[in-house]
């Protein structure tokens, strides 16, 4: 590779990156006069915005998260091709987690991380959501749904042919995933983990 291939990958993980930290549920929580990391969990992601402001503004947090993970990859891949996009999808997860916009205290990346992966490898991403809705649905816990639906998707992306490059990419979307639900870990082990609620 050369220098301006380097470079070209650099500016795709910052394009995602820039864009990935603008976070949705704190730019809704504004029209609400709240900071969604002050309640709940403290989590700056959907899950707590609609325990703490409702449907609506959870409406609105889950689309924002979702389109700045696919905008993010389609920016990378205009710039440096099918590199590019893996690169500027981990930006984008890493300024959802840790946004510059808001003094690096950001959300856990579930939505992001899922819409990336999506526009990677669609095969891969919908086992990875088999595998999270049959985790939430017996155990209820959302977190354990997530992490469980981040580890299948390397492993997925292996048998459906999406080669070393995905494989990486979907390890590394797994880490931060699973680094990011830490105390959502140390809350399931002790029995304090919120569960999700089924309204008849």
């Amino acid at each position: 590779m050369s220098l301006k291939d380097y470079l070209t990958l650099l500016l795709s993980a910052l394009a995602g990156y820039l864009l990935g930290s603008v976070n949705t549920s704190l730019i809704v929580g504004k029209f609400y006069g709240i900071d969604v990391r002050q309640h709940g969990s403290g989590n700056a992601g959907a899950t707590n915005t609609l325990r703490t402001l409702g449907g609506k503004a959870a409406f609105f947090t889950v689309a924002g998260d979702f389109l700045k993970g696919v905008v993010s990859c389609i920016i990378g891949r205009s710039l440096g091709g099918e590199a590019g996009l893996l690169f500027a999808g981990l930006g984008a997860v890493a300024g959802h987690n840790w946004p510059v916009y808001f003094k690096f205290k950001g959300g856990k990346g579930v939505l992001t991380s899922f819409a990336v992966a999506l526009t990677i490898d669609w095969k891969a991403s919908v086992i990875a959501l088999v595998v999270f809705l049959v985790v939430v649905a017996i155990c209820r816990y959302v977190s354990l749904g997530s992490m469980a639906g981040a580890a299948v998707f390397p492993f997925a992306a292996l048998l459906t042919g999406g080669g070393a490059g995905v494989t990486l990419f979907g390890a590394l979307l797994a880490v931060m995933l699973i680094f990011r639900h830490k105390t959502n870990i140390v809350r399931i082990i002790n029995g304090t983990e919120s569960k999700l609620k089924f309204r008849r």
